[in-house]
């Protein structure tokens, strides 16, 4: 099932805490993935495949927003029950196949989604230093197809403006993908 987000910025949304398990195995923090510069949240999962489309961009996105002191964090908040290969374990090789370097946590009880108000997978929050929310959309303008030069970064561009002057401008487009999967 195909879902987007509503693009509705709430002003002053405050990204709300979390403590939950990376693949590591350590308890990660909200604070502790902060960067100086903001944070991106996004809630994705292995089997979803408009994540598996853009695992790349994602892993590029992520790597140069963190060399310039924006913290990323991936959060996988599906039913691991009913949908056994969203599970820990493939959560780990996901991770390394997909050459993250961010945690990859799960959400067991779904509260943080719930808090965050995340709807599919991929979902994009970006935040300033401070932890307010200035971006919710897609991670680019291909969506699930294959980049080119024409490709617009949103998520990149959206999260520079956060570092540099404090907003985002324009339009932001909702993110596309499957529903999280919700426990029943």
């Amino acid at each position: 099932m195909v879902l987007m987000h509503t693009p509705e910025r709430d002003e002053g949304f405050q990204a709300p805490d979390f403590t939950l398990k990376n693949i590591d195995g350590t308890m990660v923090s909200l604070k502790d993935v902060m960067g100086e510069n903001g944070l991106v949240v996004m809630f994705i999962c292995n089997h979803c495949p408009y994540v598996k489309a853009i695992t790349d961009r994602i892993a590029k996105t992520a790597q140069a927003l963190q060399e310039e002191g924006v913290g990323v964090v991936a959060i996988m908040s599906n039913d691991t029950q009913n949908y056994p290969q969203d599970s820990y374990e493939n959560m780990k090789i996901f991770a390394k196949d997909s050459k993250f370097t961010f945690p990859y946590l799960i959400d067991k009880t779904q509260q943080v989604a719930r808090a965050y108000g995340a709807v599919c997978t991929p979902d994009f929050f970006g935040f300033d230093g401070d932890g307010i929310l200035h971006y919710r959309g897609r991670l680019d303008d291909a969506a699930n197809k294959a980049a080119n030069e024409d490709t617009v970064p949103e998520l990149l561009e959206a999260m520079r403006a956060v570092k540099q002057i404090g907003s985002v401008s324009g339009v932001q487009h909702p993110s596309m993908g499957c529903s999280i999967k919700w426990k029943e």
